[in-house]
């Protein structure tokens, strides 16, 4: 099922055409409108509809028919409006005898006059519809087979829109564009919009750092090397799991963060695991996947040099050193150095800060150690060279400047400021993770 729409008309009926599209063009303004050249002029004439993105087909006497034949044939058409005049016989518009045979193999709504198109219209305005932003790159698999597999699952429920995330595009800008157009439209139902984010942490970040604040729920289908937004949420990793998550409709609201004025959902480090995150290349995820961070992990802690660092923890000043510090809003427990409380809890408004304070590298090791098992009984740790705080804000400045990790990116800044957004973000999640 596709979210295109074909609209069309007799020659005398075009201007009830219009008159209906006019009253429905915020509903129509989330699909793409398929029009024949001469509608589409009529249309852009029309101070009315002149608005309305249009995609023109070819006149329906030169083949625009069996154009659009195919697209209902190939699944790529959510249904047909064709204004006829009920004065002239079907049988004498060639265009309609090929449209009808073909929206009845495929099971596609045709509607023949104002009243079929209103009740058409109403049908798909209550359809749960979807923007889909998927990363081609993230992962390992094939990601040709992953979207038709995705769109396989989801589509004979939902009306999915795929914009595919380009190299020479920030993916951000593709989000708050799909943010832009669903809040543009008033009269859609609340809650039957949806975006949902196909790829790897990052993906998931930028996609999810749009919807913050927004109400619109965002929908999960991991694909990258590490998915711990996913794990974390108990979100299935695998695709078939994951979409069904979606299908099945429960959502959880959580919290989110800022750090400076970066959106954060997941976790923020300076130090030791910002400098494993730099380490860990693309290259060498493609080659190891998650023992990728095993292996620079390994490397960094045989590097990493202790820093000052000053704390503003809600007002509180704090002044320590320091080979690693981590504030997490959500993170699974693989994500060892937020494990300072044994788990972080992602509705409670508060970030997660565990401090690494350990004066040589035996120490470390087993600091790191310390914060496995923490995380494997779900206990805070009781170490001394662990310092663990919950807070609504904190700012952190560092001496010399650490690198800075936020969801996976690395970035420069000195000093941080994080605050955490209460219950900013609504998430599709199974049942049983809440």
């Amino acid at each position: 099922m596709s979210q295109a729409l074909a609209l069309l008309a007799h020659p005398s009926q075009v201007e009830a055409l219009i008159t209906w599209v006019s009253q429905y063009k915020p509903a129509l303004a989330a699909f793409e409108i398929l029009t024949t050249p001469e509608l589409a002029t009529a249309f852009r004439f029309d101070v009315r509809t002149a608005s309305l993105a249009l995609e023109e087909l070819k006149p329906l006497e030169a083949g625009g028919d069996i154009e659009l034949a195919a697209r209902v044939l190939a699944a790529d058409l959510t249904a047909i409006i064709f204004f006829v005049d009920a004065e002239v016989f079907v049988s004498a518009t060639p265009d309609l005898p090929l449209l009808i045979r073909a929206c009845a193999i495929e099971n596609t709504p045709l509607a023949l006059n104002e009243a079929t198109a209103d009740l058409a219209m109403r049908g798909l305005a209550h359809s749960r519809i979807a923007y889909l932003i998927f990363n081609p790159v993230a992962g390992q698999g094939n990601s040709h087979q992953d979207l038709a597999l995705i769109r396989m699952i989801l589509e004979p429920q939902i009306l999915l829109n795929v914009v595919i995330t380009k190299p020479d595009l920030d993916p951000a800008d593709q989000a708050r564009a799909i943010v832009a157009t669903i809040q543009a439209q008033p009269e859609s139902d609340p809650g039957t919009t949806m975006i949902l984010a196909s790829g790897g942490d990052g993906t998931v970040s930028v996609v999810a750092g749009a919807v913050i604040g927004t109400g619109i729920p965002i929908g999960i289908i991991p694909r990258g090397t590490a998915n711990a937004f996913s794990v974390a949420l108990g979100i299935p990793i695998d695709l078939r799991g994951a979409c069904n998550t979606i299908l099945a409709g429960h959502t959880q609201v959580i919290d989110a963060a800022r750090c400076n004025a970066m959106p954060m959902i997941l976790l923020a480090g300076l130090g030791f695991e910002a400098g494993m995150v730099s380490r860990a290349t693309r290259e060498l995820k493609n080659l190891l996947g998650l023992l990728a961070y095993v292996l620079a992990g390994a490397q960094q802690l045989a590097n990493q040099d202790a820093f000052e660092a000053i704390l503003d923890i809600d007002g509180e000043r704090i002044e320590l050193q320091a080979v690693a510090i981590t504030v997490a809003n959500v993170a699974p427990a693989t994500s060892v150095l937020a494990q300072g409380f044994g788990q972080v809890i992602p509705d409670d408004g508060l970030l997660d800060v565990t401090i690494a304070t350990p004066s040589n590298r035996l120490q470390g090791l087993n600091a790191l150690a310390s914060l496995a098992t923490s995380a494997m009984v779900q206990s805070p740790t009781d170490r001394d060279d662990l310092l663990c705080f919950r807070a609504a804000s904190i700012t952190i400045s560092a001496d010399p400047p650490q690198l800075l990790v936020v969801d996976g990116e690395i970035v420069e800044a000195n000093p941080i400021t994080f605050e955490c957004l209460p219950r900013s973000l609504m998430v599709f999640v199974p049942l049983s993770s809440t």
